[in-house]
């Protein structure tokens, strides 16, 4: 299965034939045949203009094949999420069981997050600058719950390294690169929406994001450990361009290749849907009390950036373990 992240940015009319999402534009600006994918292969479809119509089909279809429809508004932010409602056989089970999971494990649980977050942060700062700036020690550190806030301490010495830039604040409304970092958490918060989706959890039934005006609480908890990702990509592209240079879509485009690209995981090719889902089942498989351990990989490291010659002998491995599997 092909996971494609599909981005209407323009005036279009959207509808389905033939089991194929068909895009057209307005008549004057229609140069060529419209364009169409399988249905089949979409993971996320982002709407990004005001002035695009669509059938009721477009948003059953999408469902029904387990992908996820997000509206984002003028600063690059999710307004909206449709996501399938009938993911997994065991879906009513597992939702019991989330409404049920006691504080204590709430707090194990996110432990174990953040204590993931930080270390894959300290492995981006280490891939990045060569130095991890004690974060990876930090993470060591957290306890339940975060009982001593390393999360934020952690963030306090992160971001002005990311970007070498003393004066980098997360969240500013300037004209930087915290369009690109919301647009791109923007994609992967659906992305990790539909994987907890199709392991029969509900996004919005959260570990430690409780905003009750969130639909995606959990969603919010779980992409912690991803958004340096997200961040690798963002700091790639603000080493060679301005950022506050108009957001086009080139600019997207290599943000969201953080989402759409393969990863080495488990000594294994993967792509990051399939991780996704993998660290969403094992939650799930926590919140059932079959488990202790939600499987989170360490940062993960870019298929198509490795060397020729390492790619060939991870391949290797990858397939000698796929073989011992099966």
């Amino acid at each position: 299965m092909i996971d494609r992240i599909v981005e209407i940015a323009n005036p279009a009319r959207l509808s389905i034939r033939n089991a194929q999402l068909v895009i057209e534009r307005p008549q004057q600006e229609q140069l060529s045949l419209p364009f169409t994918t399988p249905v089949s292969e979409i993971a996320v479809l982002l709407l990004a203009h005001p002035q695009i119509t669509l059938s009721q089909a477009v948003l059953s279809r999408i469902a029904e094949a387990g992908g996820s429809v997000v509206t984002i508004d003028g600063k690059f932010l999710p307004a909206s999420m449709q996501l399938p409602v009938q993911a997994h056989f065991l879906q009513t089970e597992r939702f019991a069981k989330q409404m049920q999971l006691t504080l204590p494990n709430r707090k194990r649980f996110w432990q174990q997050i953040v204590r993931a977050k930080i270390r894959a942060q300290g492995e981006l700062l280490t891939e990045l600058h060569g130095s991890d700036s004690g974060l990876i020690a930090m993470s060591a550190r957290v306890r339940s719950d975060d009982g001593g806030n390393l999360e934020a301490q952690a963030a306090r010495r992160y971001w002005p390294l990311v970007f070498s830039n003393p004066k980098f604040r997360r969240g500013s409304e300037g004209p930087d690169q915290n369009r690109h970092l919301d647009y791109g958490y923007t994609v992967l918060r659906a992305a990790v929406a539909r994987a907890l989706c199709a392991a029969g959890l509900h996004p919005s039934i959260g570990l430690r994001h409780k905003n009750r005006y969130d639909a995606f609480c959990l969603a919010a908890d779980v992409m912690e450990p991803f958004r340096p990702l997200v961040d690798r990509r963002v700091a790639q592209w603000i080493a060679h361009h301005d950022p506050a240079a108009p957001f086009d879509p080139a600019t997207k485009n290599w943000i969201i290749t953080a989402t759409t690209s393969r990863y080495l995981c488990s000594r294994e090719q993967r792509s990051l849907f399939d991780i996704l889902f993998r660290t969403a089942n094992s939650l799930a498989q926590c919140i059932t009390g079959k488990t202790h351990e939600i499987e989170i990989p360490s940062l993960l490291e870019p298929w198509a950036e490795m060397p020729p010659w390492k790619r060939e002998v991870r391949s290797v491995k990858a397939k000698g373990h796929e073989q011992a599997a099966g």
